[in-house]
């Protein structure tokens, strides 16, 4: 695997029955972009990945030997909800990779495969990310995609240890992003068979869109009350890394202090400045999206809420 070093998995995918990972020469360029998929698109455009592609089978994976960063910490989130803000703050980091929603991943966590298969892949496959390409890099932290809070005992299994947290925000306010334009899981079918999928949502667009974050916010008390996690509501941002947050990731006051230097732009749009949008959005909300999220995420969201200020630091 050392001729692998500096390239990262893009993309697993199944061949007559046989699981493939995809990979892509990033070199020593510092990954900042706000997904994962953008900063391959870009290095996609190289002209050594243009005339060099690399391919392996998922064993190969287990194989890795490039010593590595381990994973720090895990960000799971609801979705629409701070959760790249956060990203991105430690993207200013120059110690710090940060993988936000890498596709291989998700793919690895919800693949038919035997459990040891998986647990070996896994590790394999954090550690490809973990690679120090620039030499200084301490920590490693992986942002999820929303419906893999389905999928959190998997990971915990290979890293019982890693810190983890969960961001969130109003559910109404997550509906109308999504009713605006929905996300991929917002979308019916979309990503396949997954843990949001929840009897009854199929009865209109709105109960669509509430019953999956509904049972986000399920899944997500349930999770942190199980494996120590640490909810962050939305509203928490971006102070709360100059104080708890920045004990998390454990952060020095100058490094806290280089995070917070990007939390006026937009994180998704770093060339746009942020624009507060919560009001906005209750104002836009039909009286029918307000009450099926009531019905199907106003209670998992209240017991959530109630596990973040029984756990707030005093």
């Amino acid at each position: 695997m050392e001729l692998l070093k500096n390239w990262l998995p893009i993309r697993l995918w199944q061949q007559a029955g046989d699981w493939r990972v995809d990979w892509c020469w990033f070199g020593e360029r510092k990954l900042v972009q706000p997904f994962f998929c953008d900063a391959v698109d870009e290095a996609l455009r190289l002209p050594f990945n243009q005339a060099f592609r690399r391919e392996t089978p998922l064993a190969a994976l287990s194989e890795w030997r490039t010593p590595a960063v381990a994973p720090s910490a895990f960000i799971y989130h609801a979705s629409r909800c701070g959760s790249t803000l956060l990203s991105q703050m430690l993207v200013q980091l120059d110690d710090h990779i940060v993988i936000s929603e890498p596709p291989a991943l998700d793919s690895l966590l919800r693949a038919a495969l035997d459990a040891d298969e998986r647990r070996a892949a896994l590790r394999g496959l954090l550690a490809a990310y973990g690679q120090r390409r620039r030499g200084g890099e301490r920590a490693l932290v992986i942002k999820l995609d929303a419906w893999n809070i389905g999928e959190l005992p998997l990971l915990r299994e290979c890293f019982p240890d890693t810190p983890w947290l969960f961001v969130y925000r109003d559910p109404l306010e997550i509906a109308v992003s999504h009713w605006r334009r929905a996300g991929m899981h917002m979308v019916p079918g979309m990503i396949g068979a997954s843990c949001l999928d929840t009897p009854g949502q199929d009865d209109s667009r709105e109960d669509y869109i509430a019953a999956r974050l509904g049972r986000l916010f399920q899944l997500a008390q349930e999770h942190c009350r199980a494996f120590g996690g640490l909810p962050v509501n939305y509203h928490e941002l971006p102070l709360a890394l100059e104080a708890h947050l920045g004990e998390c990731f454990g952060l020095d006051a100058r490094q806290r202090r280089q995070a917070l230097a990007v939390t006026g732009q937009h994180a998704k749009q770093p060339d746009q400045a942020f624009v507060p949008d919560s009001e906005d959005k209750h104002r836009e909300a039909s009286e029918r999206l307000k009450e099926r999220v009531g019905f199907w995420a106003d209670a998992p969201y209240q017991a959530l809420e109630r596990l973040r200020q029984a756990s707030a630091p005093r």
